[in-house]
């Protein structure tokens, strides 16, 4: 037994042996170097904030372009902080993941954060950054696709790239309208600003939201954020697609930015509890509320759905809103929960309407949501509901 005893304790030496073996080699064991450079990023983050350039250069590699310092020139920050989260090293070279919090002032209540990944040099027993880029798998923040320009309107902040100041100032003046608009419909208790960044292109709409740019080819516009954010959350961003939207009418253009910043008014009462029917719907319904076209107008494929004989038998399900499915289906679906909105605005009353949204989002989950809160806000139950919206389609597209 006592030899057993004394074997077992040679083994685990051998192991702790190993152990410190192994953090010789630098990986397991905490490396001074990566608090060092923390300070270092903590100085290139003060320097961004006080647009010191001297000071900003003075943490790059030599012969490093100041890409990043430069593209950020015009964009209002109140805050901007690195936390180094990996630290990855080789003699005198280093990559560090890092967290990148920042604000935009006057419009982010609390810090966006971005995943980073940074590479490092040592020279002269200092380090410097040679690349500062987006993880892998991150999206890309406007300022990696080029230097910004921004435009300020009454209620907005309009930020782009490869963009005129006086194409800016047209989303701008888009925005500034969508605002009150969607003020008057849903009510104040959001932050009544827009923040819209313009890309060059698709394929920099893509990057800023981390996606293939095969799925936003046709989409003019999308709003970022997560859905039931609470109020301290950062502004959301409505990202436009310069090349789907540019082909747009002015009535169109108009009824895209009031379609989004309905999408950032709501999105505190948009939880996981709320169906894409509803909240795609009311977006749409906020959009052409007052537009005076009929509808067949705004709903022309399912116009032509409904007048062949193809009602649909149900409310559109979250799939059918998949970017990368069929048109003519995508476009129903949208056109499908627009109706299913006017149909309770009409029937029960816009107050109603906003009350039912604000009553499914309210729930924990999806399942009961909606039943619970026809029952509860239009007294009617989603079979008796879902018939009046078929009997809707008919009257209004047949």
């Amino acid at each position: 037994m006592a030899g057993r005893r004394h074997a077992s304790r040679a083994g685990l030496t051998l192991v702790l042996l190993l152990a410190v073996l192994v953090g010789c080699g630098g990986s397991a064991v905490p490396d001074a170097a990566a608090a060092e450079v923390q300070r270092v990023l903590d100085r290139r983050a003060a320097a961004v904030l006080d647009r010191d350039e001297p000071a900003y250069r003075a943490t790059e590699q030599t012969g490093t372009p100041l890409t990043e310092f430069g593209n950020l020139r015009e964009v209002p920050l109140a805050a901007w902080s690195y936390r180094v989260t990996g630290f990855h090293r080789s003699g005198d070279r280093a990559t560090a993941d890092a967290e990148l919090s920042y604000r935009v002032d006057g419009y982010d209540k609390a810090p966006v954060t971005s995943a980073r990944t940074l590479s490092l040099t040592r020279t002269g027993g200092k380090w410097y950054v040679a690349s500062d880029k987006p993880a892998k798998d991150a999206s890309e923040q406007l300022w990696d696709q080029g230097a910004v320009t921004v435009v300020r309107g009454e209620h907005s902040l309009v930020m782009g790239v490869g963009q005129s100041d006086e194409r800016l100032r047209a989303y701008a003046d888009l925005a500034d309208r969508a605002v009150p608009a969607v003020s008057q419909a849903w009510g104040t208790d959001w932050s009544g600003h827009d923040v819209v960044l313009v890309p060059r292109s698709v394929e920099g709409m893509a990057g800023l939201l981390g996606a293939p740019a095969s799925g936003y080819q046709g989409i003019a516009a999308v709003t970022t954020g997560e859905a039931g954010a609470s109020a301290k959350a950062p502004a959301d961003r409505i990202i436009i697609n310069p090349d789907a939207y540019g082909v747009l009418g002015d009535f169109g253009k108009q009824v895209v930015l009031t379609h989004e910043t309905t999408h950032v008014a709501t999105r505190a009462h948009t939880t996981a509890a709320t169906p894409l029917w509803l909240s795609e719907g009311y977006a749409d319904w906020v959009g052409y509320l007052g537009s005076g076209r009929t509808a067949a107008q705004i709903a022309p494929e399912l116009e032509r759905a409904v007048t062949d004989g193809h009602v649909p038998a149900a409310l559109p399900d979250d799939e059918d809103f998949g970017f990368t499915g069929d048109a003519a289906q995508l476009a129903q679906a949208y056109e499908g929960g627009w109706l299913a909105c006017r149909l309770i605005a009409d029937r029960w009353g816009e107050v109603r309407l906003n009350d039912f949204y604000r009553a499914v989002g309210g729930h924990d989950k999806r399942a009961g949501a909606v039943q619970d809160a026809l029952r509860d806000v239009l007294d009617t139950t989603p079979e008796k509901f879902t018939e009046q919206w078929r009997e809707y389609l008919r009257a209004q597209l047949g």
